[in-house]
């Protein structure tokens, strides 16, 4: 009888626990799944939103790497190169400005809630004021150039100054990168930094051999997750340069967009969304490989 017992009142927590879990179970399967499901599906037809999908195969793959679709690489090459530049410059901004919201001084909460606060801004209030701080005729950047005898910039409406002004935009919103860090350095026992300092250690040596060690599994998700966020960039492109000038700023994401809801081609956007989750998986297990060689864990890495 105890046995029986005991599996009811198993049986019993079970149901308790899927029936808590279940709205959770049932929003990834609706709002996460099967949606994948379904794009992977329009991606192997001719699917113009209006009337029914025709079965086309590979025909979307083929027309976009094969350069038939003329905007797919240029959206390639514009979200790589934004990537290159935002990627590192996002997180070494992060972590310096981590290291001195770490540090004893005053007003320390102040400001940690000073550099967090974009984040929690609307993103097209804030891009028109990067708008407005970036006109090449009245803005306050070509004021301050101006003003120092330096040249002018045309910032979002200049071909060579549009990713760089973007990268520079995104610095200004890495408040939750810069929490994530500020969350590993306060780990580190100090006992680690009264042993150097014992042994004659300077600050150079503190953050070479104890600092950088000890936060660089902090280190490797902020770089996981911003990779996939460069990959996706899209508010920016949407809101401030439409893709512009002369496509310098057409990422990726944006492009998919266009082909959807613009061009009304869900077929081909269904199979661009399906060629980046593979490349952002690829690119994931890549640096999940290569964090054993740099990442430390004081349980070991195994």
């Amino acid at each position: 009888m105890s046995k029986m017992k005991t599996m009811k009142t198993k049986t019993r927590m079970n149901l308790v626990g899927w029936g808590f879990a279940l709205p959770a179970v049932l929003g990834f399967l609706i709002f996460n799944l099967f949606p994948m499901l379904l794009s992977g599906y329009y991606s192997l037809c001719d699917y113009n939103i209006i009337g029914k999908p025709s079965w086309v195969g590979l025909k979307n793959y083929i027309e976009l790497l094969s350069g038939h679709e003329k905007t797919f690489w240029i959206s390639v090459k514009a979200t790589v190169l934004y990537s290159i530049m935002a990627v590192p410059a996002n997180l070494i901004f992060a972590f310096m400005i981590a290291l001195l919201l770490n540090r004893d001084i005053k007003c320390r909460a102040f400001f940690r809630s000073l550099f967090y606060l974009p984040c929690i801004l609307p993103a097209v209030a804030t891009s028109f004021v990067w708008l407005l701080l970036m006109n090449p005729d009245f803005g306050l950047f070509n004021t301050i150039l101006e003003f120092l005898h330096l040249p002018k910039s045309q910032f979002f409406w200049g071909k060579g100054s549009v990713l760089s002004s973007i990268v520079f935009m995104g610095i200004w919103g890495t408040g939750s990168t810069q929490v994530i860090f500020l969350a590993g350095l306060q780990e580190i026992p100090q006992v680690y930094y009264e042993a150097l300092e014992i042994d004659g250690g300077n600050s150079w040596d503190k953050f070479w051999n104890i600092t950088l060690p000890m936060v660089s599994s902090t280190l490797f998700f902020n770089l996981v997750n911003g990779i996939i966020g460069a990959l996706q960039v899209f508010s920016q492109a949407y809101i401030i340069t439409e893709g512009g000038p002369n496509n310098a700023s057409l990422f990726y994401v944006y492009n998919l967009w266009r082909q959807a809801f613009k061009y009304m081609d869900m077929g081909k956007a269904s199979a661009m969304a399906w060629i980046l989750f593979v490349v952002v998986m690829l690119l994931t297990v890549i640096v999940f490989k290569s964090s054993k060689k740099w990442v430390y864990y004081e349980g070991g890495n195994d």
